[in-house]
């Protein structure tokens, strides 16, 4: 095929001249996207690896999972959204999933949680088929859609300060000061300063370019090692096909963790997509068009990663740079895939960019990759603007749902204290009528499971 006819076989396919675009931007708008969310491939393998996964397992799950996802966006719904292992339902698998019992986790091995993760994801398959999202979303108040984002934002932030020397666990209080004047802290603050710089200049790819301007630091100075540029993880399937269904089955906690697993990549996906297509103008009155389609595209993300190894995959709001760059199409996203499948061949460069060190008390710190969390978290407290602080049956809850994310480093908590919080009060100021009736019924099975344990 040459030249002239793949690019009108591109512009046919994808409906290029259509939406008013080119091959060429939707070229580099893929580019622009990729750049903007392949920080993804940096962090998670660092967040998983904490309930024992290996490091290139993870990477490896993680590009095969987002490539697959993104190319199905492409092809059966023709938007320019990437989609990859979602920040906030990896720090819910690592942390609440398979944390410890003690800290508040549930103590899930691994395995378990992926199968949670399938099971999630086959749930996802269904309610998209039967436009079942829509009525969940309809149920859920705004105050709680909205806190529940920032909630999430905090507690990301709160890891990046821990894994950046910043924070540390203090004796007699929650939480203290660290040693600023440490080498993880300098070049935590360094990476800080000069991300959040780029993000006020409006650069695209602030995340990725300041992880590498500290990885450049951390290795002139031997915080870190150069390991050389290509090659594949060692253990990259060790994830695949490792779910462990009967084990997920026998834990008390099952439905909880499946529900939450659902919340929350239900409302991630539909800000996402909702948000993203409207800047792109590919919404009429509101509506996607090819809600469906984008909606199944999510549901296949999340069940191909759970089977490859990794945490829920959803859609990314970093999807904006690239329309922000002229994307209008799939073929954005399938330039976008490409690359994400593409950077597994490049591990060792990447385990230099995403590699950590034990501190002082013994837990692992990230200095390279802190200060793209705490952004992360900056980004997702935007939200708290719009609920409505004058009423207090609204205001208690959201703050309660926010709050309890950070303090107890468990996303499950905070959905279950808005919840009740939300249906006592509003019981109580005589609007309990307002509440969907089904809000009602998860607070009350989020109630029955306090009580349980």
């Amino acid at each position: 095929m040459s030249g002239a006819s793949l690019i009108h076989w591109l512009e046919r396919t994808f409906e290029i001249r259509a939406r008013g675009s080119s091959v060429r931007t939707e070229l580099l708008a893929g580019l622009t996207t990729y750049m903007a969310m392949c920080y993804i491939l940096l962090v998670n393998p660092a967040v998983l690896s904490v309930t024992g996964m290996d490091p290139g397992a993870v990477l490896a799950a993680t590009c095969f999972s987002s490539a697959f996802a993104t190319l199905w966006m492409a092809w059966h719904a023709n938007y320019p959204i990437a989609l990859a292992p979602g920040m906030g339902q990896n720090f819910f698998f690592a942390f609440t999933i398979c944390g410890a019992v003690a800290a508040g986790g549930y103590g899930y091995r691994f395995e378990e949680a992926l199968a949670a993760v399938i099971v999630a994801g086959v749930l996802f398959v269904f309610a998209s088929l039967w436009r079942l999202r829509a009525r969940l979303i309809e149920c859920i108040p705004v105050h709680l859609r909205l806190s529940m984002g920032v909630g999430i934002g905090l507690l990301i932030a709160v890891v990046g300060l821990r894994w950046g020397g910043i924070v540390v666990a203090a004796p007699g209080t929650f939480i203290g000061l660290g040693d600023l004047g440490s080498p993880a802290a300098l070049l935590t603050l360094f990476g800080l300063a000069v991300t959040a710089s780029l993000t006020v200049l409006h650069v695209d790819a602030a995340l990725v370019i300041g992880i590498f301007a500290s990885t450049v630091v951390a290795v002139v100075t031997g915080l870190n090692e150069f390991q050389g540029v290509f090659g594949l993880p060692e253990a990259m399937g060790e994830g695949f096909l490792a779910a462990d269904f009967g084990g997920l089955f026998r834990q008390r906690e099952v439905f909880a963790v499946v529900f939450t697993i659902l919340f929350v990549d239900l409302f991630d996906t539909v800000g996402t997509l909702i948000g993203v297509s409207e800047r792109a103008g590919l919404t009429i009155d509101g509506r996607l068009e090819r809600a469906r389609e984008a909606f199944l595209a999510d549901a296949a993300g999340s069940v191909a990663g759970g089977v490859l190894g990794t945490s829920t995959v959803t859609s990314y709001v970093e999807s904006a740079a690239g329309v922000q760059a002229g994307g209008r199409t799939g073929l954005a996203a399938v330039v976008t895939a490409l690359l994400l499948g593409g950077s597994v061949f490049f591990y060792p460069l990447l385990r230099v960019v995403g590699g950590g060190f034990e501190g002082a008390d013994g837990g692992m710190l990230y200095p390279t990759l802190a200060p793209a969390l705490i952004l992360v978290g900056v980004f997702m407290m935007a939200s708290v603007s719009q609920i409505n602080w004058g009423a207090p049956h609204e205001a208690i809850p959201a703050f309660l749902t926010m709050i309890m994310m950070p303090l107890t480093t468990s996303i499950t908590e905070g959905i279950s204290f808005g919840f009740i919080s939300t249906s006592v009060l509003y019981v109580a100021s005589g609007r309990g009528r307002e509440l969907h009736w089904a809000a009602h019924l998860i607070a009350g099975f989020f109630l029955l499971r306090y009580i349980w344990l």
